[in-house]
């Protein structure tokens, strides 16, 4: 998501369009829970939407509903004119909301995560609610492109690859594509050397790489993927040894603090519309586990981040990866 200036990407006219239809008493509440003031919409649903809902919204991909905020992202034309054209949440209400069983009620402003989820669903994704001759694949007029064939192919392996069911998963904003490289002077576990690797944390999610055997200098090169939630904190690092007849020992620990990555990376917007350069930084502090600064740049298009970091609680050990950040929306 872009955080630059609205009025940067968008003629004036443009933006009047969005905010007159956007002044229609049916658009003053959220379409899917009722919630004052929307700020968010899905350009190809047709429809304004608050923050909890727009959460949702993004966690079913865009090839269901692209999630735009009306002040801060770039629209382009055919994106406007296909609002325009559904006319709002009532417009698209009516035909998403028009056979709601018995039984089934509409989320409200402080219904939980989990409510919203299975209504919001039920009624673009599944399409429960309309007559099976209205049911559709998407409700874009052909105009511009949702989603190119990369986003769409990351987030089906993304999902195909993740055990967790999408219903059980918190909102989430983006992926993290880290490449975990290398081990340097790690700890001897066994006799003489260790068969490390790498677990990584973030939320309810883990991951690890494959064990490399009897190696105190391990080369992974691997890369493993994680959903950053929207309350997302560090990403806890931990090395283990692995050991066929035993529990699995320590071989230290650390933590990524991921922010100054998102923050970057949002503040940028669009990644493949700037050269490669600096963008931010995670500085060493006495704190954290880096062994130096870890840059932010954007390379070829893409944000990266390389961290070095020196394992904590234990006598020896250090890792290199390499952070790539993925935008839902993009």
């Amino acid at each position: 998501m872009s955080d630059r200036p609205y009025e940067l990407g968008r003629p004036a006219s443009g933006k009047r369009r969005l905010k007159d239809l956007l002044l229609k008493s049916d658009n003053r509440t959220c379409a899917d829970c009722g919630a004052p003031d929307p700020k968010w919409a899905s350009a190809n649903i047709g429809v304004f939407i608050c923050l909890k809902c727009c959460g949702v919204h993004r966690s079913l991909g865009t090839h269901i509903s692209k999630v735009l905020s009306v002040a801060l992202d770039d629209w382009s034309d055919d994106e406007i004119d296909a609002m325009v054209e559904v006319g709002g949440n009532s417009s698209a209400n009516s035909i998403y909301e028009a056979f709601i069983p018995e039984g089934v009620t509409k989320p409200k402003p402080n219904s939980s995560h989990e409510e919203r989820m299975r209504f919001i669903r039920s009624k673009y994704e599944l399409q429960e609610f309309l007559k099976p001759s209205l049911r559709i694949a998407s409700v874009s007029s052909g105009k511009s492109s949702l989603q190119s064939s990369f986003s769409r192919k990351l987030m089906d392996n993304f999902r195909s690859s993740n055990s967790q069911k999408l219903e059980g998963m918190v909102e989430y904003i983006g992926l993290l594509k880290v490449k975990v490289i290398r081990g340097k002077n790690l700890a001897v576990r066994d006799m003489l050397s260790s068969d490390p690797y790498v677990v990584l944390t973030l939320g309810p999610q883990t991951v690890q790489t494959q064990v490399i055997t009897s190696n105190l200098n391990p080369v992974w090169n691997e890369e493993l993927m994680l959903s950053v939630p929207m309350d997302y904190g560090p990403i806890k690092v931990k090395v283990f040894d692995h050991d066929t007849f035993s529990a699995d020992d320590i071989m230290g620990e650390a933590e990524i603090d991921i922010q100054p990555l998102i923050t970057s990376a949002m503040a940028f917007g669009n990644a493949e519309m700037f050269g490669d350069m600096q963008i931010g930084k995670w500085l060493k502090s006495h704190d954290n586990a880096l062994l130096e600064d870890s840059i932010i740049n954007i390379i070829g298009g893409k944000v990266k981040q390389e961290v070095q970091l020196k394992l904590q609680n234990v006598e020896s050990g250090e890792l290199d990866l390499e952070i790539e950040w993925l935008p839902l929306d993009q």
